[in-house]
């Protein structure tokens, strides 16, 4: 991560992101005990509510959008949730959930919103984990990261196809967000996080509670997550770090048992979409599914997502086929 140019918000918050990201690049082995206190620095979540705001996105179950913020008073919100926080009473609300309508006629992917106050206490917490975290992402990562968008992934595909290689294998993984479970990924970020708050915190996220529709005209709250111990809380701005940091666990791991070397592969991950290529000789260069499924994406950044995914499979059809139209087969 290049600290000076990637790193946003006011210069008291950039700095302490920097120091963070430093000290985790430079000590791999670190784990920060000091974190949680800086989330209710008025430096801290103003930004994070700057953040939020610019991300838009409606009301959560509470109905409490900007403009009642503004019309209450942003420097009083923003006191009240940093004595909650610094007090101890912090307690995430339920997330309301909506349906988006999926390409496929007559399916809906649920999109979770949780209240303004929790996404801005979120955006706080990531301030101080996405420098630490950030620092041990693999370059085959290129989702929901500083500098990096799915045309950065395209463009790593092509060259790895004109370096020789033969296959493209396009993987999406069913319902991703959903099924990653809490206690892998809480030791996860416990590796980097000695900060016993913090990871209290992360765990209430991972386990807030789901208002939807009941059917009837009314509602009704469900907390599967919880009962299940898995899936992050979609919709949430933490989704896409934490998303990222348990797939860091997958490209690892087809490294270090040796996968990559025996199959001469390398992956190229964004998001839920992850793009084995591999050399095969003699053979042309082919696009194929594989574990293809619906993955959840994080609400957060649902469209986005869906369109940046959709952009990269188009993006890597059409450089296969040109690489064969160049007699690089």
């Amino acid at each position: 991560m290049a600290t000076d140019e990637r790193l946003t918000g006011p210069d008291k918050v950039r700095k302490l992101q920097t120091v963070l990201h430093a000290k985790a690049k430079e000590e791999p082995g670190r784990r920060f005990h000091a974190l949680s206190d800086k989330m209710w620095r008025e430096d801290i979540l103003r930004e994070a509510l700057a953040q939020v705001r610019r991300n838009g996105g409606n009301a959560g179950v509470d109905r409490e959008s900007f403009a009642d913020i503004e019309e209450r008073g942003t420097e009083t919100w923003l006191g009240e949730l940093a004595k909650e926080l610094k007090d101890g009473t912090y307690a995430p609300q339920p997330v309301r959930q909506v349906l988006i309508p999926k390409k496929q006629p007559g399916k809906f992917r649920p999109l979770g919103i949780p209240c303004i106050r929790d996404r801005v206490a979120q955006t706080a917490a990531m301030l101080m984990l996405a420098p630490i975290i950030e620092a041990d992402l693999q370059p085959e990562q290129y989702a929901y990261r500083p500098g990096r968008s799915a045309n950065d992934a395209v463009n790593r595909v092509h060259s790895l196809l004109r370096e020789g290689c033969k296959e493209v294998v396009d993987g999406d993984l069913s319902n991703y967000f959903g099924e990653i479970p809490h206690a892998e990924l809480l030791r996860s970020i416990a590796r980097r996080v000695s900060d016993g708050r913090m990871l209290g915190l992360v765990k209430a996220w991972l386990e807030m509670a789901v208002e939807e529709d009941d059917g009837k005209g009314g509602k009704h709250r469900t907390n599967r997550a919880r009962q299940a111990r898995k899936g992050t809380p979609q919709g949430a701005p933490i989704s896409p770090l934490l998303s990222n940091l348990y797939m860091r666990r997958f490209i690892l791991g087809w490294k270090l048992r040796g996968h990559a070397e025996r199959f001469r592969a390398e992956i190229v991950n964004y998001a839920d979409d992850c793009v084995p290529r591999r050399h095969a000789g003699g053979r042309k260069p082919s696009v194929q599914p594989c574990c293809t499924g619906d993955g959840g994406r994080p609400p957060a950044a649902a469209v986005q997502a869906e369109a940046a995914n959709h952009l990269l499979l188009l993006r890597l059809r059409g450089v296969v086929v040109s690489e064969l139209g160049k007699g690089r087969a």
